[in-house]
């Protein structure tokens, strides 16, 4: 299959030509392993690519699903394939190989998707960007100089760059909505406990940390969501049941919604006149739509909330580092991880128990008070980052620094994300806006907890209005091919 012909086509597109037997699993796989070999020597966002396991998976015969056939990648951090390395971006971590699939995995492989490899994760997905001293830095396809966003980076570079249509990502503070701002995709994170994140953990960074794709298309995501959700046995929650399938919601009108707006983060720190400009923009494009917009924001502690989430990454990364280094026999330190995550192992280690449960008042209280917000608005539009895709380097996490220093740092450049971690609730970023330089700035929609359904309602809608997949990066498989 030509790398044009591959690359037009989003997942559900691809798997309906294989179920017209227009082309096969075969070609596919084939088709993907060329576009990974035309671009990922310039991206890297591939880290890890199984090219035996694939084939031997499509010879063997895939499952009936919504997805047979489609090229598939996951992110190296959490979710974890049985017979896969799983590094979690980190030298004290290298080669971590699990018997078994995660539940999520589990769920991906009934869709019928080929697992071509994986992608590239900072340390512990402990960044805003992928520049893992481990695997070296992923570049953004639209700017080789500038960062693909973290910490799903290689995921997004990837689905940006045309090597698949869909891979998977995670978001323990904006680790999808991030990179797909960056990178010019699509990124959901659902609900807290929409998808499993079993068996390892009940609630992933004490309930930070979700799991789903970045897409092309709107209706992959909404596709694989419907194939993924619900609970796992032994699950400690699961959000409501939709009432209807989400890939169903794509292609309902959303009706007329009150969307709030808000260009400025809580904190009151800068926004670059770009991501500015992307919200006034997909505002103006709302109305034109028929909403109603209204200019108002959630009214909480920022600064309190800031120093629960150093406490809580904190001691996730000395609970973390802790655990797989006694399993692995390694030492804990700076000669195996990078200097900031080191930090925050340090910082982790001398808190408290009663550090820990304080700050875990701190999301509530806020989760309290920005819940009530949505009583009277359906969305809240904000930019996704405070910046447009910043160079390499700006967020280096071997710089010896504090762990509040690393984390105030981190999100003073993506101040919008974090919030609804804590809160649960599901969030987008859709790529409506490129700026003079043709970066793509996305922009964050939010709605009420377990109320995903209204996001893929209004994203189907912006992605008629004005499409976005037309667009492709300078680095792009089917350039040139």
């Amino acid at each position: 299959m030509h790398l044009d012909d591959y690359t037009r086509y989003d997942a559900m597109g691809l798997a309906e030509l294989v179920r017209r037997k227009e082309v096969t699993p075969t070609e596919l796989t084939q088709a993907a392993l060329a576009a990974i070999a035309r671009v990922n020597p310039k991206l890297n966002a591939v880290i890890d690519v199984r090219e035996a396991d694939a084939r031997a998976a499509v010879q063997k015969g895939l499952p009936q699903g919504p997805f047979t056939g489609v090229p598939f990648l996951i992110k190296d951090l959490a979710l974890h394939a049985a017979g896969v390395p799983t590094d979690l971006g980190s030298r004290l971590t290298r080669g971590l190989m699990l018997p078994f699939d995660s539940v999520l995995m589990e769920r991906f492989r009934r869709t019928g998707v080929v697992l071509l490899g994986r992608t590239n994760t900072p340390e512990f997905g402990n960044n805003a960007t992928t520049e893992p001293v481990l695997h070296g830095p992923t570049r953004n396809p639209w700017d080789l100089g500038r960062s693909s966003g973290g910490s799903s980076g290689g995921s997004a570079a990837a689905v940006a760059a045309g090597i698949v249509p869909v891979a998977h990502g995670n978001d323990g503070g904006g680790s999808l909505r991030i990179p797909a701002a960056l990178c010019g995709v699509f990124g959901l994170k659902p609900t807290r406990g929409r998808n499993s994140v079993g068996p390892n953990s009940g609630e992933a960074i004490n309930g930070l940390g979700v799991e789903h794709v970045v897409t092309r298309s709107v209706r992959d995501s909404a596709a694989m969501l419907d194939a993924t959700h619900g609970p796992a046995v032994g699950d400690p929650h699961y959000a409501p049941p939709p009432e209807r399938p989400y890939l169903n919601e794509v292609r309902r009108e959303p009706g007329r919604l009150r969307i709030a707006i808000s260009r400025r983060p809580a904190s009151g720190g800068p926004v670059s006149p770009d991501n500015v400009a992307a919200v006034e923009d997909a505002a103006k494009l709302c109305a034109s739509l028929g909403h109603d917009i209204v200019e108002a924001a959630p009214v909480y502690d920022d600064a309190a909330l800031v120093e629960a989430m150093v406490t809580v990454w904190s001691s996730t990364n000395a609970a973390l580092a802790g655990m797989l280094g006694g399993a692995l026999g390694r030492p804990v330190g700076p000669d195996t991880l990078e200097a900031t995550t080191w930090a925050a192992v340090q910082h982790g280690r001398s808190l408290k128990a009663t550090d820990l449960q304080a700050a875990l008042g701190v999301f509530n209280q806020v989760s309290r008070a920005v819940g009530a917000f949505y009583v009277d608005h359906d969305l809240l539009l904000t930019p996704t980052a405070a910046v447009p895709p910043y160079p390499l380097g700006a967020m280096d996490s071997n710089k010896p620094m504090s762990a509040g220093e690393w984390y105030r740092h981190v999100f003073s450049m993506i101040p919008f994300t974090a919030l609804y971690n804590v809160t649960g609730q599901p969030a987008m970023s859709v790529p409506l806006h490129w700026n003079a330089q043709e970066l793509p700035i996305g922009v964050q929609f939010v709605s009420r907890f377990a109320d995903e359904a209204t996001l893929f309602r209004l994203a189907g809608q912006l992605e008629e209005a004005r499409p976005w997949s037309v667009r492709r990066p300078p680095v792009h498989a089917a350039r040139d091919a």
